[in-house]
């Protein structure tokens, strides 16, 4: 009896000791991971100083870590179901996701802006947000362009500093859903500027649906 409760006891550590050992080697692929995130998307500015690149990608993994750590160790679940105080409407898994996620220090924030800016210019700051944001500022600037034809040099500038208060919230957050989720906070705000500014953001839209209907009936007849 005894030699049998021996015997589980040993199973049961070592099913736990390969556990941790899995769970560890594991972590540190993760991180090797974002390591080669980093790396590549430093090495894109070429910056041919070797010092700098090892400051820049040390201070990018860094954040990209903590970022993962927090989402992962702050499931939507640690969020109580409820409404958005806002529009009455269910918060839904996404909405809890981001509110756990926005819990994160923001010293994780200002670490990685401090540092950049203190080693890059302005350009390349933007250059290294939008590999966080995969390009969704001038992605989206030129949607906007799209829609409202003659979008003026003042509107454009507002919509431009909208998105890129966008961008800099977003790499904040680990998943494209909650980035994408963060940019339509700000095309909202852009959308009421418009329609605050006398225009219709309703009726800019519909005509671009038109338009675009038109050009795909006008290709289908080539």
């Amino acid at each position: 009896m005894l030699n049998s409760i021996k015997t589980k006891t040993i199973k049961i550590l070592k099913i736990f000791s390969l556990a941790l050992v899995l769970s560890s080697v594991s972590g540190f692929a993760q991180t090797e991971n974002l390591l080669d995130k980093a790396s590549s998307w430093v090495k894109e500015l070429n910056l041919n100083d070797e010092a700098k690149e090892t400051t820049i990608t040390s201070l990018i993994t860094s954040h990209l870590t903590a970022v993962r750590n927090w989402h992962n160790s702050h499931p939507f679940e640690t969020v109580p179901a409820g409404i958005n105080p806002r529009t009455g409407e269910q918060l839904t898994n996404l909405d809890r996701s981001i509110i756990a996620d926005s819990a994160m220090p923001q010293l994780v924030h200002e670490t990685l802006m401090t540092g950049l800016r203190a080693n890059l210019n302005e350009d390349q700051v933007e250059k290294i947000l939008d590999k966080y944001t995969i390009g969704k500022v001038a992605f989206t600037l030129k949607a906007y362009h799209a829609i409202v034809t003659d979008l003026t040099a003042k509107e454009e500038a507002v919509i431009l500093k909208n998105l890129q208060e966008a961008r800099e919230m977003a790499i904040d957050y680990k998943s494209m859903k909650q980035i994408s989720a963060i940019f339509e906070i700000y095309k909202t705000k852009n959308e009421q500027y418009l329609n605050a500014n006398g225009r219709s953001w309703r009726q800019l839209y519909k005509d671009y649906g038109k338009r675009r209907k038109a050009e795909k009936a006008m290709k289908k007849e080539k």
